[in-house]
């Protein structure tokens, strides 16, 4: 039996599953669901079965619904049923169904009177239907009977109002003729999840079971309770019937005869029966369709914008239809940009997580390389003795008045061969990188196994080839600046010129104790400063008011040893004339914080002149006294040391990145641009064969665009402007919260409920 409502939805609900079924795309127009409700033995069932024109569900007394049915309607050819719980099972005679259905429930739930919130999912096949789920819920009851338990009415009810809490449900709220309005459970549970009744269609049953003087002509008529989509009456198959196994077809026309022949309906016998409950259906759905197509096609147009690059460039880049000679000079064109891009900063999607590609290159030219030259700096002590070793072997036996050349170039020309270890590390840094930024390239070729095996081996080649080069390179530019001291550089600062303004520089600030100056208990902190004649302090950092001026002449340095308790390091200053130093005092007293700003500190008095009074011995055994003459022969040569330094290290700094991107980068740049293409081409008919997945992925996409592209022409086509009835809003049906005897109410419907949908489930079941 077909569904005349219906059919008009079928065209376009198939063209469209047609365009994408192809695809097994996850698009779906998500249609209502059909909820029947109603209390036991008020004929849901039989609505439900006149809706599908099918027999297929257990009838009886009592509680027969006993697990809910999840019928799934599916628009196919052929005509059969399938269960979720047997797949591969098709039932064709739908009697069968009905027994599998009452075997399926003994089977959960036994052959008492029990429930169970397990759903039976039921696919029913059919060219006369539209994808739709119907859904049979247990009826409602206020009694438990057998082995159910005491709550059984608070149980289903909250199952019910599970279902038809969504939007997208349509509800059939079941009432009998022969019981009293005003006390239909259905309808209250309606109207608590769809008040103003934009979705609840009264089902009045068993109008030809009134007793004989009476009729439900006011309630169909929408005067009494009356709600937003009325009511609709409906005469099902008697128990006779059934047994009878009469025909659908045939009650359908007795229905319709009925309604022609009572004197009460008959003025309305062209909005009862079943053929009008499947019309109104068939307008709900429309107006569904109608206000679910825009979003759904704006879906669908998304997808495809989301899909048209890579359609079209699989489209252009097909070995199979086009050139391979083409194909792989597209490939490589793309894989040459993308780099380029990726470098030069220029990329279309920015990433904002962390630096790649040029931005990497850049923070090792200016942070990574100038931390590694500051790496090979020596060590203050140790560089002042080298060169006081030098000073000496170079005067011999004589005694040197001024500071020799040859102590200058040899300090500086070790200090330079020093620079071989940063510079290589840094090279190293940037292959790396490079190495990085080609593979992000790769991507475009992993479509083609081959090509992409063959091109990494030989940029990789390529980069590794440059990468010696680049080192070769850096070792000459070492051995230029090991050939020649340029003394006469504008920024060297040489003694025969600076020195004079060189050697009052300031050469240390900072705060100091004097422990024995002062009746405060632990000495008094001035702000000192140190230059290569005087050390002076003030009473602050702005160094407004000098407490103190003290040349640096005859003065010695001596360390002092405090206790164990003490959480100071200590050293004095005296004169070796015994003069004083300060005032009455005879030495100056100085203490730091730790040990490392003593060291400091000493240092720079060694800078300025100012030297230990006692013989050290180093670690060669080489015995050390102190020799003002040579002591200031060191400290012009450490200056002059680290002022040449300075323009080496400025000079690398400046050249290495010029250089590595010159050998480098523009070289494999440039070999990727206009050479690798011509290395692959010999190779181009076995490197441009695609892998299995990128041939299904392509055949795939295509497909995909094509659908999309189907379905959007569907849409265009369609025009649906059905109106929705007019309002109804009655104060006499009020929501309420039902409330059983010693248990909480029942929930209030969710706004997102997420419930198992058989619908999603059996689509994914048929895509298996």
């Amino acid at each position: 039996m077909s569904n005349p409502g219906m059919e008009a939805l079928i065209p376009l609900v198939n063209s469209l599953q047609d365009a994408l079924s192809d695809v097994c795309y996850n698009y779906e127009l998500h249609l209502p669901q059909i909820v029947v409700v109603g209390a036991q033995s008020s004929g849901k069932s039989s609505v439900l079965e006149n809706l599908v024109g099918r027999d297929f569900l257990p009838r009886g007394t009592g509680i027969v619904t006993r697990r809910f049915h999840d019928v799934l309607l599916l628009c196919f050819p052929a005509v059969y049923g399938e269960f979720h719980h047997c797949k591969g099972n098709k039932f064709t005679d739908f009697n069968k169904i009905r027994e599998e259905i009452k075997a399926e429930t003994e089977r959960l739930t036994g052959r008492n009177k029990d429930i169970s919130s397990v759903p039976i999912n039921l696919l029913i096949y059919s060219p006369h239907v539209v994808n739709l789920t119907l859904v049979d819920l247990p009826g409602i009851t206020k009694v438990s009977v057998g082995d159910q338990p005491a709550d059984i009415e608070y149980q289903i009810r909250k199952l019910i109002m599970q279902y038809i809490c969504h939007e997208n449900c349509l509800i059939l709220a079941v009432t009998p003729a022969n019981t009293d309005l005003t006390n239909s459970d259905a309808l209250k549970l309606a109207k608590d999840v769809d008040p103003q009744g934009l979705r609840t269609i009264g089902v009045i049953t068993k109008l030809d079971l009134m007793d004989k003087g009476t009729d439900a002509k006011e309630i169909l008529e929408n005067r009494f309770l009356p709600l937003r989509l009325g009511y609709i009456g409906v005469v099902n198959r008697s128990q006779k019937d059934i047994d009878g196994q009469k025909d659908i077809r045939a009650a359908l026309q007795a229905e319709n005869n009925f309604f022609l022949s009572h004197p009460a309906y008959k003025h309305m016998a062209h909005r009862m029966g079943t053929p009008y409950l499947q019309k109104i259906l068939n307008q709900h759905l429309s107006n569904h369709i109608r206000d679910t197509l825009p979003g759904f096609r704006r879906d669908l147009e998304s997808q495809l914008r989301a899909l048209n690059k890579e359609a079209e460039e699989f489209r252009l880049d097909d070995p199979t239809s086009r050139n391979k000679t083409l194909t792989l000079s597209v490939l490589i064109h793309h894989f040459a940009d993308e780099l380029k891009k990726l470098i030069d900063g220029t990329c279309d999607n920015v990433d904002t997580v962390c630096l790649s590609g040029g931005a990497r290159l850049n923070q090792i030219f200016h942070l990574r390389l100038p931390n590694e030259l500051t790496k090979v700096q020596p060590d203050e002590i140790k560089l002042r003795r080298e060169i006081s070793y030098a000073i000496r072997n170079i005067h011999g036996v004589r005694t040197g008045l001024f500071p020799p050349d040859m102590a200058f170039e040899a300090i500086v020309k070790k200090q330079i061969s020093w620079l071989k270890e940063p510079c290589n590390k840094f090279i190293d840094m940037v292959n790396e990188e490079l190495i990085t930024t080609v593979n992000q390239c790769f991507d475009k070729l992993t479509c083609f196994p081959k090509l992409r095996e063959e091109t990494e081996k030989l940029v990789t080649t390529k980069i590794y080839e440059q990468e010696r080069k680049c080192k070769d390179l850096v070792l000459q530019l070492i051995e230029i600046q090991l050939a020649y001291i340029n003394t006469n550089h504008e920024d060297f600062v040489g003694f025969s010129k600076h020195y004079t303004s060189y050697i009052i520089e300031v050469i240390r600030k900072g705060w100091l104790t004097m422990s024995n100056i002062g009746l405060m208990k632990g000495g008094k902190e001035y702000w000192f400063i140190l230059t290569a004649e005087s050390l002076s302090w003030f009473k602050d950092e702005e160094e407004k008011e000098k407490q103190y001026m003290l040349p640096l002449d005859n003065l010695k340095l001596k360390d002092i040893v405090k206790g164990f308790k003490s959480s100071r390091f200590y050293f004095s200053i005296y004169n070796t004339e015994l003069r004083n130093v300060y005032k009455d005092q005879k030495w100056l007293e100085l203490a730091c914080c730790s040990q490392e700003e003593l060291d400091s500190w000493k240092v720079s008095l060694f800078r300025a002149g100012v030297f230990p009074d006692k013989v050290e011995v180093d670690g060669l055994g080489n015995e050390e006294f102190t020799d003002p003459l040579l002591e200031r022969q060191v400290e012009t040569i450490r200056h002059l040391v680290d002022s040449y330094m300075s323009i080496i290290h400025k000079t690398f700094r400046d050249q290495m990145p010029k250089t590595v991107m010159h050998v480098m980068v523009n070289s494999v740049k440039e070999f990727i641009r206009s050479e690798l293409l011509s290395q692959l081409y010999p190779l181009r008919e076995t490197l441009m064969d695609e892998s299995p997945d990128q041939q299904q992925h392509r055949v795939e996409v295509l497909r995909k665009h094509r659908a999309l592209k189907e379905a959007l022409a569907v849409i265009e086509q369609v025009s649906l402007s059905i109106p929705l009835p007019p309002p109804v809003d009655s104060p006499r049906i009020q929501p309420s919260r039902y409330k059983m005897p010693g248990h909480p109410p029942l929930p209030s419907p969710p706004e997102h409920h997420k419930r198992h949908n058989s619908f999603e489930h059996a689509r994914a079941y048929l895509i298996k």
